[in-house]
């Protein structure tokens, strides 16, 4: 139990709340709006303006309930308990129910010490209005209730979303992982091409002084070619930054997936543009894209009759999309496979995009925009 409050208490703040001024704002408008006429309205309130002035001057709390949730929830809070002890009755305007928002937002977006320090502030709260006698102890349980609920509420979305972030995480690392294999088998390839250079070079030293000259350039293009890719790796291993491979693929080899030995729908592949001075990473990021989006489609597409592949390569990017006219079973939940968030990630890499979703009519479609330059600066 110790280690479990411990753990409690060191929790640390989600990272970026999200910034909605406008929309605090404005329903801090509405809710003032709305505090004014319940007050004017009511005729059973025993101190309307007291409710309508606290109601009010609390409202301004919203706007910082992400960022500063403990200090808006002491303050909130810490005004309710001490409008009782001057007036002898609790606020009463049904408008006051937004202070449920504070609770949610401190369970959400604080760290645990304030979350705990916060619901010490709650309790003191509920607890002064049992000893003061303004609340009775049915209406102590039930606020009790109705604060655990806001409270479990905030505390279920924020688990969500930090199993979002570990799931992407996740995937991210396992992508990367992909990348660099490509990588090695790259590095791979000019290191053997080198050896092979160099072999027949010293075979050659002797007799043929000019084809050893040769080999030594050919090692030298190829030593730094693998030089440029292993520098490469460690970029994107150690600091995600964007990646400059050269695996073997190209947008020219999208004609084997129009091959006809592999099962399912016929694919139909166009390529418009000149693809022959593309980047080695562009081209292969393409193709990796594609053959991904057909492997799904002939996977989860029923009954598809063909699956179109168009390729549009101009002076600044390269667009991909990938049709097919097929019938999904479920669009949201392969909206969001594994597969397609490394697909994302993947052109993510590259500085571009890759989007996913069902047509108006029938059918699904990839869509994918890759810079030419690679992501190069």
């Amino acid at each position: 139990m110790h280690e479990f409050l411990r753990s409690v208490w060191a929790e640390q703040r989600p990272p970026h709340p999200p910034s909605r001024a406008r929309w605090d704002w404005a329903l801090v408008g509405v809710l003032a709006v709305a505090a004014v006429l319940e007050g004017v309205l009511r005729r059973d309130l025993r101190s309307p303006v007291v409710s309508v002035v606290v109601t009010a001057g609390l409202l301004p709390a919203l706007r910082w309930r992400r960022t500063r949730p403990l200090l808006v929830v002491g303050i909130a809070f810490g005004v309710c308990a001490v409008v009782p002890v001057l007036t002898g009755a609790e606020p009463e305007l049904n408008t006051l129910v937004y202070l449920l928002l504070l609770p949610f937002s401190l369970f959400r977006w604080g760290s645990g010490r304030e979350v705990v320090l916060g619901s010490l502030v709650l309790s003191a709260k509920l607890g002064s209005s049992l000893v003061l006698g303004t609340t009775s102890p049915a209406d102590a349980v039930a606020g009790v209730v109705v604060l655990s609920t806001a409270a479990t509420l905030g505390a279920a979305l924020r688990f969500r979303a930090g199993a979002r972030v570990r799931e992407l995480d996740r995937v991210t690392l396992l992508e990367r992982e992909r990348l660099a294999r490509d990588l090695h088998d790259t590095v791979a390839h000019h290191v053997s091409a080198m050896a092979i250079r160099a072999q027949a070079g010293l075979a050659t030293s002797t007799s043929h002084p000019e084809a050893a000259a040769d080999a030594l350039r050919v090692i030298e293009a190829e030593a730094s070619r693998a030089l440029t890719e292993m520098r490469a790796m460690v970029r994107v291993l150690r600091r995600g930054e964007p990646v400059d491979l050269a695996p073997n693929p190209r947008v020219a080899d999208l004609e084997r997936l129009a091959g006809g030995s592999a099962p399912g729908p016929a694919v139909d592949v166009e390529i418009v543009g000149d693809v022959e001075d593309l980047p080695p990473v562009v081209g292969t990021a393409a193709y990796r894209l594609a053959q991904e989006s057909v492997t799904n489609a002939r996977r989860h597409a029923r009954h598809a009759s063909r699956i179109g592949v168009r390729v549009v390569v101009d002076e600044r990017a390269v667009r991909l999309w990938v049709t097919d006219d097929g019938e999904r079973p479920a669009p949201p939940t392969a909206a969001r496979g594994h597969g397609l968030i490394g697909m994302a990630e993947r052109a993510g890499l590259l500085g571009g995009t890759c989007e996913a979703g069902p047509n108006p009519d029938r059918g699904w479609t990839v869509a994918a925009v890759l810079p030419r330059t690679g992501g190069a600066a």
